[in-house]
């Protein structure tokens, strides 16, 4: 291996060391993607030029702001370097559609994960329903939980592997039973989002509980009022 390693045996516990410089691209990959977890799922749908539908999950993939409502995609270039559709069609329309993968999207996303040749309509080929974007010319997925229409807003090119794309969410399309729409809390047990782990892991978020943020009262008073609890789902 390629990677530097120091050991502290002094510490409590015994700590392992690496300096991501002396590191491969896909050791590091490997560090992270084990790590950094559970990470959400964007299943992202986008059309080319001549109006095919491409539709192909990421899991390097997170909301960054709420004003302006901006979601981020972490999108790998192929091997021989070029991009993939999801990168080419958002360059060459401007938009792209996330859509929240749910337990009961599983086996949908998973198909679109099939390394198809270019073209293929991925939605068609994984059985899933194109519904017309309203803000947006591509579609979204009529199976998903919840699902955000994003006007491109900024690509970050960040070396020969991959590139960071942001989109502003100007539409969004929630199943009724998922949301509050007074209120506009989503219901966590009603979504059913599914997360990615390392390696070929996924994780479920049904094991969910509570955990009020402290004041500085309660954390140097009653620190029992931030206890975790776990919401009756009855």
């Amino acid at each position: 291996m390629t990677q530097t390693l120091t050991q502290d045996r002094s510490a409590a516990a015994e700590i392992v060391t690496f300096d991501f410089a002396a590191l491969t691209p896909r050791e590091r990959y490997k560090l992270l993607i084990g790590a950094v977890v559970p990470r959400p799922i964007a299943l992202v749908t986008t059309i080319d030029a001549q109006g095919v539908v491409n539709a192909a999950p990421f899991s390097f993939f997170n909301c960054l702001s709420a004003d302006p409502a901006i979601l981020a995609l972490g999108v790998e270039y192929r091997q021989t370097g070029g991009q993939k559709d999801t990168g080419r069609n958002v360059r060459e329309t401007l938009a792209f559609t996330v859509n929240i993968v749910s337990d009961a999207l599983l086996d949908g996303m998973n198909a679109c994960a099939v390394p198809f040749e270019p073209g293929t309509d991925e939605l068609a080929e994984a059985g899933l329903t194109a519904m017309p974007g309203v803000k947006v010319p591509c579609p979204w997925i009529g199976q998903a939980p919840a699902a955000f229409e994003c006007r491109h807003h900024t690509t970050l090119g960040i070396g020969n592997s991959r590139e960071i794309i942001l989109g502003e969410v100007v539409y969004a399309h929630f199943r009724a039973d998922t949301v509050d729409q007074v209120k506009h809390y989503v219901d966590p047990v009603a979504l059913d989002a599914i997360g990615r782990m390392g390696g070929h892991g996924y994780a479920t978020t049904r094991d969910y509980f509570d955990l009020p943020t402290m004041s500085v009262a309660d954390w140097r008073g009653d620190r029992s009022k931030a206890r975790r609890t776990r919401p009756d789902r009855r």
